[in-house]
């Protein structure tokens, strides 16, 4: 039932005109939001962590430019078999390419840390058609049906999926053969995964692996993000200054995390506010949701 009413949705996204396209996008997630209200929940409650100054007029305008973030999203992954090198930068422009490159110099391949923010798949996608494909770690969706779908698009420019599961031995071997992996770091995990870290002024439960493999691989870490740029009509995917390992996990993955946050703060209503961040607490500490 989930796939028959996405796949039609997906095919529509992909013809009708592109104003046309946006509207409907948009419909589906007010639908969305009025169907599942446990998001705009969550979502508020995690600005009242964050922003605790706000007044609830202005998270709610954050949590609908979520919405519109995700509509936007949505419209780009059922064109991707449309985009290609011709038509590419109407989409998407690059700043800051040349972190990435500085670091692929380095000939141990590149972590690209990314996040639920902006236009992640349109990110990994474009990048294949612009400069190179890269790998990018996946958890596959709860519907096979959907998955299959989104899997179909994700590698349409290039790129290669490592599944979670197989995790460390494939990104070490795609590391190894100075290939860019990007995954995304923000969100939250078991304890038994990962370590706490200050996230917006409160802990948060946040996976060790990527910064273990970035330590132990010595491949250099480069946070990448495509942010809607609402002046000029497209994306800008954003590479910024490597970030240094030393070697602490719990001191890297604090730092990977501060460089997030400060880009989350001038983007707030492009990140994934809907998903509960901050699930998992110190022991003795009460459940938030």
């Amino acid at each position: 039932m989930e796939y028959a009413l996405a796949a039609p949705v997906m095919h529509a996204l992909r013809w009708l005109p592109l104003p046309a396209s946006n509207r409907l996008a948009r419909a589906s997630t007010r639908m969305l939001d009025v169907a599942v209200p446990k998001l705009r929940r969550v979502g508020l409650k995690n600005l009242s962590f964050a922003f605790p100054d706000l007044d609830e007029r202005e998270r709610n305008r954050i949590i609908d430019g979520v919405f519109c973030s995700i509509a936007r999203l949505l419209v780009s992954l059922a064109r991707f078999p449309s985009l290609n090198v011709s038509n590419i930068s109407k989409w998407i422009s690059y700043q800051g390419l040349e972190n990435y490159c500085d670091a692929k110099k380095k000939g141990r391949g590149v972590l690209i840390a990314t996040a639920h923010l902006g236009n992640w798949e349109l990110s990994a996608f474009a990048h294949a058609i612009l400069t190179e494909p890269m790998h990018v770690m996946v958890r596959p969706l709860d519907n096979p049906l959907i998955d299959s779908l989104v899997e179909s698009r994700r590698t349409r420019s290039g790129n290669h999926l490592i599944l979670k599961k197989d995790g460390a031995r494939a990104v070490i071997k795609a590391l190894r053969n100075n290939d860019p992996v990007g995954i995304l770091i923000d969100q939250n995990t078991g304890a038994s995964e990962g370590v706490f870290v200050n996230f917006f002024g409160k802990l948060a439960c946040a996976g060790s692996a990527f910064v273990k493999l970035a330590y132990h691989s010595k491949a250099p870490v480069v946070p990448g993000f495509a942010i809607w740029d609402e002046g000029a009509g497209r994306y800008v995917l954003r590479f910024y200054p490597e970030v240094q390992m030393s070697g602490d996990v719990v001191a890297d993955t604090q730092r990977i995390h501060s460089v997030l946050e400060q880009i989350i703060r001038q983007y707030p209503d492009q990140w994934m506010w809907i998903h509960r961040r901050w699930k998992t607490r110190p022991p003795a500490e009460k459940p938030l949701y």
